[in-house]
């Protein structure tokens, strides 16, 4: 089966290739770890790619859309007709994650998982699991096949971009009522409660965030999701576009491909990613800490540290390519920065 070969295939971090970035990066015209992160990218980009100075030259971020029947509870403060209006956009280059990528040099691969409303537009990527989720608020989201279909559509998805020499990867979503799965994914696997974990989403008001706790709670307590099983959890309260990032996620961390996770929908494919493999989460970076109150609750959980912090939550994979720009900062110095010996500076005098 692709899952469990993909599972297979997720190997250690190459410790020679992050131990020789590591004592490079010490080497160079500064203190050692005065660079903070950027010196942890590199050594961890390294340690991916089992090359000691890396380079990424070929980026894309894969926003998956995906419609969702609990917005029949009234957890969103949009109409599930915007799902495929934004995808169009994204056809269009017309969104923020167009304009982002751009800027950054990075490719939008547009991803319809199940949208209840079909879209015929050139270059849309087709692998509807079905159309829109059931109520996870009235049983499980999707049956044990389509969890796992979604998640082996997500891996062929990453298959077909790194063939095509896609080198640094990001994760995006759309979805009208998405950050309710989310949340329901993120209370599963932490036992968290509820009231601490779920936010306004899209801008709903204070009754709106009361009603849409409720809705997870009765989520859990009907379904009964298990902690222990990725699938399970997708099933009985994710989403299609979540299960496929998170095939999206094994299938770059199989291919030794850096991911760069987005904000809370991407956290939460995160989430069913480690439960499934937890080497996985070695080869994802974490872009920024989404407005969203339970995101940091979810990186916590990940043992994943944010780059940004820029009170984002608007999702389509946006943090995640802002960060593409401070990853290649991290990989330049690394290649580009004069060692003391090269610049014939004396290492003790800035020590």
């Amino acid at each position: 089966m692709l899952l469990e070969e993909t599972i297979a295939r997720i190997g250690e971090l190459d410790e020679q290739a992050q131990e020789a970035a590591r004592r490079r990066s010490d080497n160079l015209t500064k203190p050692p770890g005065s660079l903070g992160m950027l010196e942890d990218v590199a050594a961890q980009i390294a340690g991916i790619t089992g090359k000691s100075l890396p380079w990424l030259e070929k980026k894309a971020v894969i926003t998956m859309a995906g419609d969702h029947g609990v917005c029949a509870e009234g957890v969103s403060a949009f109409p599930q007709e915007v799902t495929p209006q934004m995808v169009l956009n994204f056809l269009r280059g017309g969104a923020a994650i167009n304009v982002l990528s751009r800027q950054a040099g990075a490719r939008v691969v547009c991803v319809d998982m199940g949208m209840i409303t079909p879209v015929d537009a050139p270059g849309l990527v087709v692998r509807r699991i079905g159309a829109g989720t059931n109520n996870l608020a009235a049983g499980p989201a999707m049956t044990p096949d389509q969890a796992r279909a979604a998640v082996e559509a997500g891996i062929e998805v990453a298959i077909q971009e790194v063939a095509g020499g896609t080198e640094l990867l990001a994760t995006g979503d759309m979805g009208i009522g998405n950050t309710t799965p989310s949340t329901a994914i993120l209370a599963a696997f932490t036992g968290f409660p509820v009231a601490m974990l779920a936010g306004k989403g899209t801008g709903l008001d204070q009754p709106g965030v009361q009603r849409k706790i409720k809705v997870v709670e009765k989520a859990l307590r009907i379904n009964n999701p298990d902690p222990r099983d990725g699938l399970d959890v997708l099933a009985k309260v994710g989403g299609f576009e979540i299960g496929g990032l998170a095939g999206v996620i094994l299938g770059a961390a199989a291919a030794r491909v850096p991911v760069v996770i987005d904000g809370f929908i991407s956290g939460a494919a995160a989430m069913i990613a480690r439960s499934l493999a937890p080497r996985s989460v070695n080869y994802m970076l974490a872009s920024h800490l989404s407005e969203e109150p339970g995101h940091q609750v979810m990186l916590n959980w990940l043992g994943l540290k944010p780059m940004l912090h820029m009170r984002m939550r608007l999702g389509e994979g946006t943090g995640a390519v802002l960060a593409f720009h401070l990853i290649e900062a991290a990989l330049r110095i690394l290649r580009e920065m004069a060692t003391f010996d090269e610049a014939g500076v004396t290492g003790e005098m800035i020590l």
